[in-house]
Parts: C-alpha cells; sequence; structure tokens
C-alpha cells in the first residue's frame, strides 16, 4: 500500500509535495484539474517539471507513474472570483481575498479519491498550508482531516491525506526542496514551475517567473528571501 497520488498543479508547493512522494512511496502519479484558472499556464509547465524531476535520483525514475488531467471547467464557470475571472485582487470584510474558490480543494479530493480508488492508491498529497496562506479556509488542518473522513466513510476507503507542508513557511518549502534534491531541485523549481496568479512568464526574478506583485508571487518571493538569507 505505499502508493500516492500526488495533487499537482505545477506550482511550487505541488512540485514539493510530488518529489516528497517519489522519496517515501514506492508508486507514485499524479492529477491535475483545469477549472479555467486565470494562471492556467502553470498546467503547461505540469509534463516538463514532471520529466526533468525523475533525473535528480536515480530512484525515482521507476516510482513515476501515470498523470491524470481532469476538466473541472465547471467549477470555473460557477466561480465569481479573481482566480477565474480578470478582476482586480481584494479582500473582503474578514480579509479573505477574492482569490479564493468556494469548495476548490474539496472538489479536488474528491476527484482524487475516485481515481485513486479506480487506480489502487492510498495516500492522496496535497500541498496545502496553514503556515503562509492567504487565509483560505479549505488549506486549513482541520479541513483536510475531516475531508479524510468524509472521504474514508463516503467510500468505505481507508485513504490517508498527506500534507507536508501544513506547518512549513515558505522559507521552510525552500529547505525542503534543497534536501530533497539538492541546488539542482531548487533551480527546476526556479526555471519550472509557476505560482503566480496572474499568469505571467515573461518576468524573470531569482526566485522564477512571475508579475512580482500578486500574492503568490509576494510570499514566494519573501520565502526565497529568507531562505537565501539563512
Amino acid at each position: 500500500m505505499r502508493t500516492a497520488l500526488v495533487l499537482f498543479s505545477g506550482g511550487q508547493d505541488s512540485t514539493a509535495c510530488l518529489a516528497w512522494a517519489l522519496d517515501r512511496f514506492e508508486r507514485v502519479e499524479t492529477i491535475g484539474f483545469d477549472y479555467r484558472q486565470r494562471h492556467s499556464v502553470e498546467l503547461n509547465q505540469r509534463a516538463e517539471i514532471r520529466s526533468k524531476i525523475v533525473k535528480l535520483d536515480p530512484a525515482w525514475p521507476p516510482r513515476l507513474g501515470e498523470d491524470h488531467m481532469l476538466d473541472l471547467g465547471l467549477l470555473g464557470e460557477i466561480s465569481q472570483t479573481a482566480m477565474t475571472r480578470d478582476i482586480a485582487i481584494v479582500c473582503d470584510e474578514k480579509g479573505l481575498p477574492n482569490t479564493f474558490v468556494p469548495g476548490r480543494n474539496l472538489m479536488f479530493f474528491t476527484f482524487a479519491a475516485a481515481i485513486a480508488t479506480r487506480r489502487g492508491l492510498r495516500h492522496l498529497v496535497g500541498g496545502m498550508c496553514e503556515t503562509d496562506y492567504s487565509g483560505y479556509p479549505d488549506c486549513r488542518d482541520d479541513t483536510l482531516k475531516a475531508m479524510q473522513i468524509a472521504l474514508n466513510l463516503g467510500m468505505e476507503k481507508n485513504f490517508i491525506i498527506d500534507t507536508p507542508l501544513m506547518w512549513l513557511d515558505k522559507a521552510d518549502t525552500w529547505r525542503l526542496a534543497e534536501s530533497l534534491g539538492g541546488s539542482a531541485f531548487v533551480d527546476l523549481i526556479i526555471e519550472a514551475t509557476h505560482s503566480c496568479y496572474l499568469g505571467d512568464r515573461e518576468h524573470k526574478w531569482d526566485w522564477g517567473f512571475g508579475c512580482g506583485a500578486c500574492p503568490a508571487c509576494q510570499l514566494r518571493a519573501e520565502g526565497w528571501r529568507k531562505y537565501r538569507a539563512e
């Protein structure tokens, strides 16, 4: 049962989680979701990352299995958010940014569990984080623990939801990447992954590509500065 399905978007966090899973499980598959996200360029990076990440460790190539891509366009259609519409990124009166897509992670794990059932995979790995995050309620540890219980009850399975980044800040995520694949993996994250909410791959920074101004870019840049300083 040392098998895992990684929720793999093509961003920094999910790429770190993919390496984490390859380091621990005998068979690892990946799943991505096209929900008409504004930064859909991240999906274009997935194949490149998958092809290059296995070169970091001789044990990883035979462990990396199939990739699954699901069309969740309906989620984008019903979501009036800055992640799925060309609107300014702002916060509401409670401080929740309008990049929050209601139900997104809950839906992701539900579909991932359905695929995992068919593929015989037990661990569901996601890059959610409660330490450095934008206040998204579906990234909280309590939410995902409840989700694990619901999936196991509803599907009569024994899934384990793993969130290796839950209690790490972005500097820790950079350090985790270095510990898993050395400087070569850090370079891969810089060159190939994409996290910018605006989908900007024209501007290059020392931490990677992005607009440099959206919340995702600011978080990634600050984590990089802290990581490099330490």
